[in-house]
């Protein structure tokens, strides 16, 4: 009896430190995991939407900077003149982002010259072959009767010179001027008006957008505020491309989720100016460089052709990797079924690039997989077909005339033919880049190429808004340094107008490859320490911290990337924006807004009563149990996107 009490103690010890050794161990877990962990999150830190929940960290809002709200209209006097000095035409060249700072400076010189604009040409649309009829130059992006009524205020706008000037365009008896990138206000009133005075009509050539100071005096603030309101008033996308623009938006938000948007700034042009070729491989190195000496040659890049890609991506000139800002957003907690936006019409490197991410991230979904072909097609408008720009094969030759030219070929005994070259498979030639194969100088661009370059502005264009409307946005470039506007900044400088508090990444690359690279060995298994220096660099990226960075870098070459402080207004005086923070030339970057008006204060403050009613609603709904058979679903499209309300559904807290 005594041996069996003595066994019965000794189990009960055991037992008791088995849990005392489990217990301990999961304590510790908990504080030096490396991994991410799950947690249960409070409820206190979400907030409704729809019949779910998402966490305040990861998707916003941002309270340091909830009391700006845009406000472009005009303060002072400012009428518009009567007499016109004459009309100013003008040719847009580059890109979607070129494009649409171009319009926005062109503008603002009409109204400092006091002259009729002439709704511009985007000629990446007029040089293309075959493009529909049913849209011109500016319609084939805009919406021209918008874009004109918006500005009826500030500028005279007509959509083309009245005939007389117009047949005299044609013979080229009025001057042309192509201004520099960011040309000062004097040089417009120095150079520009007087051919305008005299000739009555002057053209403007603008190449890389950008053809006005970005940062003008404090006298000219309203020419601020009025490149405020061509960018984000009047210069609306044509309905087809909101409409289509609208369902993008509601499919990716079906199941009463939020997405994040991100464009990886990887443009082959970006890549080159500022070598980051060794990044890549194989061929997409050889085409970088060809780029990289096709600027040169036009005296775009003053460095030689070769340049340590590695040393330029440490010091933050180089895009940040896909596979690198999946595990940053993993680091900030994002769980793996997250709704990610793709977003650019070029992504060099295509999907081989993109697979770590998509490993990563399952959802990450672009405009292909949430539209048909039809959806897309009908961006277009009519288009008749062109011939392909794919190599023939040669024609097959039948037994006859192969034995006629074996008969009619030299004297015999032949040598040896050579042994043949390796051959270049179809796969190989197939694409924009196939010419590599062949031949060292890039053909020039087919019809189908122009074509294409042409459809790539609706890309922009769609991808643009669907991003300005994401719940968060990250940019995997932008700031390049190059003193062009880059898509990702339109961006940023978009939301920040619209919903300054919204959920808005602006990362200094500099400062995350550093953290990268120290980690470089344990990249998906990071210690929490380095989690935290990843948490603690984005979340201060988000508020005062990060806009001051961004708008020391952003401002001076694009004021639309941070139309700060001319462009908003603040609904109440902060303490701690006593001191306005200004730049090195004495610009105002943050604290310097005006207040905003009583009639949008009061109604700011019945939306904020009306959804603060609605939350508590919701809130009480959602206390009712889910229904489970909330799985797996489809877009109305056939496109896949998961939607499992299930563990994996709840966000991973980034203070585990």
């Amino acid at each position: 009896m005594f041996h069996k009490s003595k066994f019965k103690l000794a189990a009960l010890v055991g037992i008791a430190l088995s849990v005392v050794s489990l217990l301990v161990h999961l304590l510790l877990a908990n504080y030096s995991a490396g991994d991410f962990m799950q947690q249960k999150l409070r409820v206190d830190d979400f907030y409704p939407i729809g019949q779910k929940f998402r966490y305040r960290k990861l998707w916003g809002p941002v309270s340091s900077l909830e009391t700006l709200q845009p406000y472009a209209n005009t303060r002072t006097f400012y009428p518009v003149l009567k007499e016109q000095n004459g009309f100013i035409y003008a040719k847009i060249y580059g890109g979607f982002d070129n494009i649409r700072s171009a319009i926005c400076d062109l503008v603002a010189i009409t109204r400092l010259l006091n002259a009729t604009l002439v709704i511009p040409e985007i000629q990446e649309s007029l040089r293309s072959k075959g493009i529909s009829t049913k849209f011109n130059s500016f319609s084939y992006l805009y919406n021209d009767e918008q874009f004109i009524a918006a500005l009826s205020n500030d500028v005279f706008i007509v959509k083309s010179l009245p005939n007389d000037l117009k047949k005299a365009r044609k013979k080229t008896k009025f001057p042309t001027v192509s201004p520099q990138n960011s040309a000062p206000p004097s040089f417009y009133l120095t150079e520009v008006l007087p051919k305008l005075k005299r000739s009555k009509v002057v053209g403007l050539i603008i190449n890389h957008g950008g053809c006005l100071q970005s940062i003008l005096p404090e006298s000219m603030a309203e020419y601020q505020r009025l490149r405020c309101r061509v960018a984000f008033h009047a210069l609306q996308f044509r309905p087809e491309i909101q409409m289509l623009g609208n369902q993008i938006v509601e499919r990716l938000r079906a199941f009463g989720r939020p997405y994040l948007a991100y464009h990886p700034g990887l443009v082959r042009d970006t890549l080159a100016y500022h070598g980051c070729a060794e990044l890549f491989q194989d061929v997409h190195t050889e085409l970088i460089q060809y780029r990289r000496k096709q600027m040169i040659k036009r005296r775009l890049v003053h460095e030689g052709l070769s340049v340590d890609s590695m040393a330029r991506k440490k010091n933050g000139s180089c895009p940040l990797m896909p596979e690198e800002v999946g595990l940053l957003l993993r680091a900030m907690g994002y769980p793996p079924n997250t709704i990610i936006y793709l977003a650019g019409a070029e992504t060099f490197g295509g999907q081989r690039i993109l697979i770590p991410l998509r490993a990563m991230y399952t959802n990450l979904v672009d405009r292909t997989s949430l539209c048909s072909k039809k959806e897309l097609s009908s961006l277009f408008g009519p288009e008749y077909p062109l011939p392909s720009n794919l190599p023939h094969p040669p024609p097959v030759k039948s037994e006859k005339q192969l034995i006629e030219e074996w008969k009619k070929a030299g004297p015999r005994p032949r040598p040896l033919p050579p042994p043949p070259a390796r051959p270049f498979y179809q796969h190989e030639k197939e694409g924009w880049y196939g010419w590599v194969a062949e031949t060292d100088k890039e053909p020039d661009p087919s019809p189908l190429d122009l074509r294409m370059q042409a459809h790539r502005l609706l890309w922009d264009a769609l991808d643009y808004y669907v991003s300005v409307e994401a719940d968060a946005f990250f940019p995997g470039f932008n700031n390049d340094g190059s003193g062009w506007p880059d898509f990702s900044s339109l961006i940023m400088g978009h939301r920040l107008y619209q919903t300054a508090s919204g959920i808005t990444y602006r990362p200094d690359r500099k400062t995350l490859v550093e953290l990268l690279e120290t980690n470089r060995d344990n990249l998906y298994h990071p210690k929490r320490n380095w989690t935290v220096l990843v948490r603690d660099h984005l979340n201060r990226s988000l508020g005062v911290d990060g806009l001051l960075t961004e708008a020391r870098l952003s401002k001076p070459a694009s004021f639309l990337s941070h139309p700060l402080p001319e462009c908003s207004c603040r609904t109440s005086k902060l303490p701690d924006i006593s001191n306005p923070v200004k730049g090195k030339n004495g610009e105002l970057l943050y604290g310097g807004e005006d207040s905003c008006p009583d009639w949008m204060v009061h109604g700011l403050a019945m939306v904020s009563v009306r959804a603060t009613g609605a939350k508590d609603e919701e809130a009480e709904e959602s206390e009712l149990p889910e229904d489970d058979n909330d799985l797996e679903g489809d877009s109305d499209n056939g496109s896949r996107i998961d939607a499992r309300p299930s563990e994996q559904d709840e966000e991973m807290d980034p203070d585990d």
